[in-house]
C-alpha cells in the first residue's frame, strides 16, 4: 500500500531522514520509533505530502505522492489520515467539538463511509454515529474542547481521523500527552478500530511498549536513519541493533492494555 523509497529530508542542509526505505502492507500496522529528533513526525509529514523531500520518493497505491498537486493530491489524502500528538491543538476552541468531528467530510461530500450507510442523514447525525465508533457520550457533542478531558479530546481527534475511513491512519505519538492510566483505553480503541475499519496504521511513538502493542511490524530510526526493521514478535532477538536494544532496555511499560 505505502512505499517509502530512499527518501532524505534536509532542513538547513541538515538531515532530518538519510536514505530511508520501507513499506506498509494493507491492513498492516508498522510501528516507527526512536528518540526525540529522529525524524519520525519528520517522516510522517512527508507521506502527508505536506513538505517536499530532497531525495527518494513515496508511492500510496503505485502512485507517487510527492509527484500529485490539486485535486490529485486531495484525492489521495482522503485515504491517509492522521491523528496527532497533541489533540488540544487540533481541535478549533470556537466550534464545539462534534463540528470538528465532521469537518473532513465537509471536505469530501462525495464520500459515504460505510459505516454511515446514509448519505442523507445530518452532519450532527454522523457526528452522532462517530462518536459512538470511539466510545463517547452523544451528551458531549456539543461541549468546546475545554471542557474535555484530554483522554476524551483524543478519542475526538481519532473520530475525525477514521471519519472518511482511510485506508492508512498515521498516529503520531497519539498517547504520549495523555495520563499513563488513559494511555491503556486510548490504545486499546485504536486496535480495536483497526480490526473493524480494516484500516492500516503508521504508528509513530518513544514508547517501546506502546509500539510493541500496537504492531505488526517495527521500524527504529536514529539520528534520520534506518537502523533496524523487524517482526515484533523478534523484538527481543539478539540479532537487534545495538541501539533497538537500548531502547528497549530504557523503555517503560504501559498497563497492560487488556
Amino acid at each position: 500500500m505505502l512505499e517509502v523509497n530512499a527518501v532524505t529530508k534536509l532542513y538547513r542542509s541538515k538531515p532530518a531522514l538519510t536514505d530511508v526505505s520501507l513499506y506498509v502492507n494493507p491492513g498492516e500496522s508498522l510501528g516507527i520509533i526512536g528518540e526525540s529528533g529522529s525524524g519520525k513526525s519528520t517522516l510522517g509529514k512527508l507521506i502527508l505530502g505536506l513538505e517536499p523531500l530532497d531525495k527518494g520518493d513515496i508511492h500510496f497505491r503505485g502512485v507517487n505522492i510527492q509527484a500529485q498537486k490539486g485535486s490529485a493530491l486531495k484525492s489521495i489524502r482522503r485515504h491517509i489520515q492522521i491523528v496527532f500528538q497533541n489533540p488540544t491543538g487540533s481541535l478549533n476552541p470556537k466550534l464545539p467539538v462534534w463540528k470538528s468531528v465532521v469537518e473532513p467530510l465537509e471536505n469530501y461530500p462525495e464520500v459515504v463511509p460505510s459505516f454511515l450507510k446514509d448519505r442523507n442523514i445530518s452532519k450532527k447525525s454522523m457526528a452522532r454515529v462517530l462518536f459512538h465508533q470511539v466510545g463517547l457520550s452523544e451528551e458531549l457533542m456539543d461541549r468546546y474542547p475545554h471542557q474535555l478531558s484530554g483522554g476524551q479530546k483524543q478519542r475526538i481527534a481519532i473520530a475525525r481521523g477514521i471519519s472518511l475511513e482511510p485506508s492508512l491512519l498515521i498516529c503520531d505519538e497519539p498517547t504520549s500527552s495523555l495520563d499513563v492510566s488513559v494511555q491503556a483505553q486510548i490504545l486499546n480503541l485504536l486496535k480495536e478500530l483497526k480490526n473493524d475499519l480494516n484500516m492500516s496504521y503508521l504508528f509513530i511513538s518513544h514508547d517501546i511498549a506502546a509500539v510493541q502493542f500496537m504492531c505488526d511490524r517495527i521500524a527504529v530510526l536514529k539520528d534520520g536513519s534506518l537502523v533496524d526493521v523487524f517482526k515484533t514478535e523478534d523484538i527481543f532477538s539478539e540479532e537487534r541493533h545495538p541501539y533497538t536494544k537500548a531502547l528497549i532496555e530504557a523503555g517503560g511499560q504501559v498497563p497492560c492494555p487488556g
